[in-house]
């Protein structure tokens, strides 16, 4: 069978068939027409630095889902510069309404809305009752069709995030298989969350993940128990630990910063910053949002252990 030929009888390459397998490029995914819209449900009192955080972290959504509705919520805003949350659901209802109305006024075959117009994804590291207590009452409150996920974690992801936060603190290496050493990383790290001894629970979940990573103790406390943690910094200390470091399991919006300094001060120690507008973070919020419609784009997977 002859070969096709260019120029000057030259053969010419021809694009191979395209083959089905696990080495294929996946088709990129994008969120569906009328697909309901991602509400980041941010807590704590709004502020400027809380927006920031929260507009990075829908557009890293948006990065990951090309065509994606994400909007953003407060669970404590009550204006046009900080939007409450129920304010936000019952706008994003009447948007949809308004759609289909325009559709079927303009003779377009359009179907009748139907399902949740949005899942409500809470900017939380990990359980706080109080707070989600909050957000269901403001999506209730808003009598519009929405779902409510889980918090982000626990996931590798914030085990990574958090060990990236000690690095550029100076007290973690952020490689372990670099032959060199930080002067100021900490042999024992203190996890610090919010929302009780559920909050801590989970909080051990990620912490066991770091301490893979670093290979030092890290144990969970409760900033919002009196004395938690001081008991773990005495109780790190007591098994040989000497140079702690406070790794705040929070995300930033939901406590005020000063907590985290006081706590520090308590355990006598340096501080990280919060995990804050971390890629990650922005991924598993998505990760939220397609599971609970039942997409299946590839699930966020965490930097490997070296």
């Amino acid at each position: 069978m002859s070969s096709p030929t260019g120029p000057a009888g030259l053969p010419v390459r021809m694009p191979r068939p395209r083959q089905p397998g696990r080495h294929r490029r996946p088709e990129p995914l994008a969120a569906p027409d009328g697909a309901p819209a991602l509400v980041l449900a941010v807590p704590g009192t709004p502020a400027a630095a809380a927006r920031s955080l929260a507009e990075e972290v829908v557009s890293i959504a948006r990065s990951e889902l090309p065509g994606l509705d994400a909007r953003i919520g407060y669970v404590e805003g009550d204006d046009a510069e900080f939007p409450s949350l129920q304010s936000v659901l019952a706008h994003t209802a009447q948007e949809r309404t308004a759609r289909y109305e325009q559709a079927v006024a303009a003779g377009v075959d359009a179907k009748e809305p139907d399902g949740p117009v949005a899942v409500v994804v809470p900017l939380l590291a990990g359980p706080d009752s109080a707070m989600i207590r909050q957000i269901r009452h403001a999506v209730m409150e808003s009598r519009v069709a929405a779902e409510l996920t889980d918090v982000l974690g626990p996931h590798p992801l914030l085990a990574e995030a958090l060990h990236v936060r000690l690095s550029e603190a100076g007290l973690a290496r952020a490689d372990r298989a670099r032959l060199f050493t930080v002067a100021t990383a900490a042999d024992g790290i203190i996890l610090a969350s919010v929302g009780g001894d559920e909050a801590v629970q989970a909080a051990g979940i990620t912490g066991m993940l770091l301490a893979a990573r670093l290979a030092v103790p890290v144990m969970a406390a409760a900033l919002d128990q009196e004395g938690a943690i001081s008991a773990i910094a005495e109780q790190l200390r007591s098994s040989g630990s000497q140079q702690l470091a406070l790794a705040p399991y929070l995300i930033g919006p939901e406590i005020d910063a000063g907590l985290i300094e006081a706590a520090a001060a308590e355990a006598d120690c340096a501080a990280a910053e919060a995990l804050g507008p971390y890629p990650a973070i922005g991924k598993l919020a998505l990760a939220k949002y397609t599971t609970a419609l039942g997409i299946a784009p590839p699930q966020p997977q965490g930097a490997p252990v070296r």
